[in-house]
């Protein structure tokens, strides 16, 4: 566990409801720098085809949304840099309108079959993809790269792996055809020397 990110959570007011419950609270000794990301960190992220960011808009609001694409879109720029290419969408912009205000982010990563998730803090910023074709090749396949409006960089601060607990596993289209490829063959097999 990453003390820095809990750090940023672990506010007088969660410790006080940490004492009412439970009759005490958990100090954290002061932390300093970023959490790095390491190869556990960097390899599941890029084999990810989804994840939930929020943001927070200008009023206060907490905004939630879905990203998906092919596993590895959301790309490890670095010990602590993340980025992903955003595509024209419904148009509503409001991540990218809620980010010109207030850059802090969270990300939650799930491995739903094998029941792991990963959250992320830290600072983004929307790039406008006109602007930054370098970035449009990092972050984008070829086949893609004219589709590209914006580029999300993310300031990785700190990191936590959450216990599995009620994670109820859930499968992919394409792990199931993996997980039971076996089986159809055999079927075929079965059914042909009929």
């Amino acid at each position: 566990m990453a003390l820095r990110y809990l750090e940023h959570y672990f506010t007088p007011e969660v410790t006080a409801a940490q004492q009412h419950y439970y009759g005490r609270s958990k100090n954290l000794p002061k932390q300093s720098g970023i959490d790095p990301l390491g190869a556990e960190e960097a390899s599941f992220i890029q084999s990810r085809d989804s994840f939930y960011m929020a943001t927070v808009t200008s009023d206060h609001w907490p905004y939630l949304q879905h990203r998906g694409g092919k596993p590895g879109f959301l790309r490890v720029l670095g010990a602590n840099q993340l980025g992903f290419a955003d595509y024209k969408g419904n148009r509503q912009m409001i991540s990218t309108g809620n980010l010109s205000t207030n850059q802090r982010v969270a990300l939650f990563l799930m491995d739903y079959a094998r029941r792991e998730r990963l959250k992320i803090l830290g600072h983004a910023q929307v790039k406008d993809a006109r602007n930054h074709p370098d970035l449009v090749q990092r972050l984008a396949a070829p086949s893609e790269h004219s589709l590209v409006e914006r580029l999300f960089l993310v300031d990785v601060i700190s990191f936590d792996w959450n216990c599995p607990k009620y994670i109820t596993p859930r499968y992919s289209q394409a792990e199931v055809d993996q997980y039971t490829q076996s089986l159809r063959q055999k079927i075929d097999q079965l059914t042909s020397n009929h």
